[in-house]
């Protein structure tokens, strides 16, 4: 999967190659993705939604992952000839690709952003915590503008730590700009397995208070730990869990709670925070739920996974929608599918990172499979009035 990823050589280039191209789709693709064009992707969305889906998260799959050596020789193209040329080449068809997937999502949904999608002049000024070109930065306000408009939120995506600093500087200066006190149209991505996220996202909840905005919030544990130094990940699973779940239940209560901490000699109340916690870890999503139901409803708060990964909980979370509790304080769960769409080899790197993740899926199988079997099992109880459908 890694060398269709990062090739040169047609023949394993899945957009150069139609039987490469249909096999994977077939496959791989099928599985993850949403479509390479409009009409694939409304079919998709569709398809979620009656489920019983809340709603999508839908990503224009086009980004770049970069080599050390990459990271070494990354030079400005901001001037002459070769600005032209990525402006043409790079930057223009990532705008409007992502401008698109923007119109493809209805309001109430989300739109994921890579930045690194944009090319060399986007990597070049993240990779050196430099604002965007001026091109750029109309693109991106073009994008958000229209998001906005549509009341459609966007989700500006984590990427390696290479160019994550700037990332981190831009989803600032666009929060800046869109959000209101107590909505967020522009979210930033928290990666928990990195030991510094508690320390960066305080520092953006001060600065949120402190400026008045409410700070979009997508947590997640991280995607790109074949390719982050490993010195700056937690040392275990474990460590990384408790980070993920620590900082979720301070920000369902909104309080200043380990492993997150107050700014010294500024205000302390708790911003407004708008939440997307995005997580295949059944304990965690259950935990989550246990605080919302117990009455902590001061963050509004979305629950997603990706497509293909992690349907018994995102299952649960749509049951849990669809059959009212008894209980009143009940909290009822939005539950969203997080999915890309383009070609099949845009579409590569993020499938080399769902097979990553997926190398441990022999140990989830069994936790999948009980959960198929209480599912048929309810619904044959259900089909004799022997329990709730």
């Amino acid at each position: 999967m890694s060398a269709l990823a990062d090739t040169s050589n047609p023949v394993l280039m899945p957009d150069r190659n139609p039987l490469l191209r249909w096999s994977l789709k077939k496959t791989f693709y099928a599985q993850f993705c949403a479509g390479e064009n409009p009409t694939e992707v409304r079919h998709t969305i569709s398809s979620l939604k009656n489920i019983g889906f809340s709603g999508v998260i839908l990503g224009y799959a086009k980004e770049v992952v970069l080599t050390d050596e990459q990271t070494l020789n990354l030079s400005s193209c901001d001037e002459g000839p070769t600005a032209e040329e990525c402006i043409r080449t790079e930057i223009n068809p990532w705008a409007e690709g992502t401008l698109e997937t923007v119109r493809l999502a209805s309001p109430g949904d989300f739109v994921a952003l890579k930045f690194t999608g944009a090319g060399r002049q986007a990597l070049y000024n993240l990779s050196q915590q430099l604002p965007p070109s001026k091109y750029l930065a109309e693109k991106i306000d073009e994008i958000c503008k229209l998001a906005t408009d549509r009341g459609v939120r966007l989700l500006f995506d984590a990427e390696q730590q290479a160019v994550q600093a700037g990332i981190d500087d831009w989803t600032l200066v666009y929060m800046r700009k869109y959000n209101t006190p107590e909505r967020a149209s522009i979210y930033g991505t928290y990666q928990a397995y990195l030991k510094a996220t508690p320390r960066v996202l305080s520092s953006h909840l001060a600065i949120a208070k402190r400026e008045g905005f409410a700070l979009g919030v997508k947590l997640v544990r991280g995607a790109y730990i074949g390719t982050d130094p490993r010195h700056l990940i937690h040392d275990t699973k474990a460590n990384t869990d408790a980070a993920y779940d620590g900082i979720a239940a301070a920000l369902l209560t909104r309080t200043w709670s380990a492993p997150l901490f107050a700014p010294e000699g500024q205000d302390t109340t708790f911003p407004a925070v708008n939440m997307v916690l995005a997580s295949h870890n059944h304990d965690t999503v259950r935990k989550a739920r246990a605080i919302l139901d117990s009455g902590a409803r001061g963050t509004e708060v979305a629950f997603a996974q990706l497509q293909g990964m992690a349907d018994e909980v995102s299952c649960e979370l749509v049951s849990a929608k669809k059959t009212p509790s008894t209980d009143e304080k009940a909290f009822t769960p939005r539950a969203y599918k997080y999915l890309v769409w383009g070609s099949t080899g845009d579409c590569m790197k993020y499938l080399l990172r769902r097979a990553h993740e997926n190398r441990d899926a022999v140990q989830r199988t069994k936790s999948g499979r009980d959960a198929m079997r209480a599912e048929v099992a309810r619904r044959v109880k259900a089909s004799f009035g022997l329990s709730r459908a």
